[in-house]
């Protein structure tokens, strides 16, 4: 099957982030293990989704890992001219959700391994197929302690997401949390015999807020505050007030910076007040340096120069983390991702399946 065919199939299986996504996984699974490929899934607890590992050639360090993720954001509430779970062909893209994010990247990897297959490769392929990356990156971990433990190292990660085939070093990272804060209930006449919740966590908008004025500009911290409820009613001190908030900071430094704001804060609190803060999301940045041998191998695979800084976040931070050099480079525009119509040019395509004909060459080159 060529790549367009592929991504037929894949965007026929409805794998929206809060569905399973294991119709398309065990098809996934069916194909590679059927043409070769050594297969590993690791799944969830509850075992409704799961990870890819598919390995091509040699058991041995030095490979390169190509990451996609196989869920895609709702089509709730969004304006279609067809059925989003159907691939349409139309001037020279093809429209369906998960097009561009990113089940192009996976179709055109999953095209491509017969033809690693049928090669002498002196390195492994690997291809790192996740679920949930859109609600926060939640099946990668798993996937790279899965790998770690089972596959000799590999020398670099390119994750697939669109960037019209340019090479991305680095994007600020994610991190979401719920603060909640709880007083003590009384008679608004006399609000000394209570204590306020909703006044902190004030307070702590308040320094999030300015802390993301001060940092937001020029690629720095950025702060957003998603929700806040809190109170019952007038005339009650109120005892509760949740906070759901996030920030996205360019490194480590930086985050560091927010979170020590939030706990300054929380050790400051008055007496029958307190705030517990619990993590929702946790996607690290990327910095890769442009002279990792990571970014020779890009650009001579086919990734195109001058490198991008990229404006959304990425599964890369989290191979970056465990020690292994990352970038991003992948077909199609961010611009088309989880918009009504979702497309990628065929053109696009074609490039991607250039680049990844330059993988098995790579891969089978001379140590």
């Amino acid at each position: 099957m060529d790549t367009t065919e592929i991504l037929r199939r894949l965007v026929a299986f409805d794998t929206t982030s809060r569905r399973s996504n294991l119709d398309l996984v065990h098809w996934a699974a069916d194909y590679l293990d059927s043409a070769g490929a050594r297969v590993r899934l690791t799944s969830n607890a509850s075992g409704e989704k799961a990870n890819i590992l598919a390995t091509v050639g040699p058991d041995a360090p030095g490979g390169i890992i190509l990451s996609g993720h196989t869920d895609v954001v709702p089509v709730d509430d969004q304006d279609w001219d067809s059925d989003p779970f159907s691939l349409i062909s139309r001037d020279g893209r093809l429209h369906g959700r998960g097009a561009v994010d990113m089940k192009g990247f996976v179709a055109a990897c999953l095209a491509a391994i017969p033809a690693w297959l049928a090669r002498d490769l002196r390195r492994p392929i690997y291809l790192a197929l996740s679920y949930d990356e859109e609600v926060g990156c939640v099946g990668v971990p798993l996937l790279i302690a899965d790998m770690l433990a089972h596959c000799p190292r590999p020398a670099l990660a390119i994750i697939g997401e669109p960037t019209q085939m340019r090479i991305g070093l680095s994007h600020r990272g994610f991190y979401g949390y719920r603060s909640v804060f709880r007083g003590r209930a009384a008679h608004s006449s006399d609000p000394r015999l209570g204590a306020s919740a909703i006044e902190p966590a004030a307070a702590l908008v308040a320094a999030l807020a300015a802390f993301g004025d001060e940092r937001s500009g020029g690629g720095g911290t950025t702060v957003n505050i998603g929700r806040i409820e809190g109170g019952s009613a007038i005339n009650i001190v109120p005892e509760r007030c949740e906070i759901v908030w996030e920030f996205r900071p360019p490194d480590a430094t930086a985050a560091e910076a927010v979170l020590a704001v939030v706990e300054g804060l929380a050790a400051g609190l008055e007496a029958g007040v307190s705030v517990e803060t619990v993590p929702l999301a946790s996607v690290p940045p990327l910095n890769c340096n442009p002279d990792s041998p990571a970014v020779g191998v890009a650009r001579q695979l086919g990734g195109l120069w001058p490198p991008i800084t990229m404006p959304f976040g990425t599964e890369a931070g989290f191979f970056q983390q465990a020690g292994i050099p990352a970038l991003v480079c992948g077909p199609g525009s961010i611009a088309q991702a989880h918009q009504p119509n979702e497309w990628i040019a065929i053109s696009e395509l074609a490039a991607a399946d250039r680049f990844l004909a330059r993988v098995g060459d790579w891969a089978a080159a001379e140590l």
